[in-house]
């Protein structure tokens, strides 16, 4: 099973220096029945790219209570076995929970199967986008747009050979 898993650069060092994604329980999304519902659709294609943007947003989430962490989402793509990765049932409906699941124990960087990173260009709109979030959870409208203005920027992706360059340390 596929899940993506969010995280910020540094988030991203301390795994590529552990070899491992945390300790568990680890949150990250899927395609899940819930979403399934929600997205109303059966091209998985579409299905892994919704749970890619719910990643995506729970990066920026991470963003927004790390100030000092430079302002570009990370997400990355994780095989685990069937069965290791289950949706919260009382959650489900939860629009805000929607793919979520939760990993149990560490997950092996090895099982990466691609990261996905804001260019540098995104930094900007991903950092007012940061800021805007805690507005935009309470309704603002502006703050809103302001976050919707990170979803305009594609992650892009990356092989797991490049997991050093990202986090500083390649060659």
């Amino acid at each position: 099973m596929r899940v993506y898993v969010p995280l910020t650069l540094p988030g991203l060092a301390e795994a590529y220096k552990t070899g491992e994604l945390g300790e568990g329980p680890l949150v990250a999304y899927a395609v899940t029945p819930a979403l399934r519902e929600w997205y109303l659709s059966d091209d998985i294609e579409e299905l892994e790219y919704a749970a890619l943007s719910r990643a995506a947003l729970a990066s920026l989430r991470l963003l927004a209570v790390e100030p000092g962490t430079l302002r570009r989402r990370v997400v990355v793509a994780v095989d685990v076995p069937d069965g290791a990765a289950v949706a919260d049932p009382d959650r489900g409906l939860d629009p805000s929970a929607l793919g979520e699941v939760r990993v149990a124990g560490p997950v092996p960087l090895a099982r990466t199967a691609a990261v996905h990173v804001d260019s540098d260009d995104a930094e900007a709109d991903v950092s007012a986008a940061a800021d805007a979030l805690g507005a935009a959870d309470q309704g603002d409208d502006d703050a809103q747009f302001t976050v919707d203005g990170a979803e305009d920027h594609e992650l892009l992706w990356y092989a797991t050979q490049e997991i050093p360059n990202l986090v500083g340390q390649g060659d």
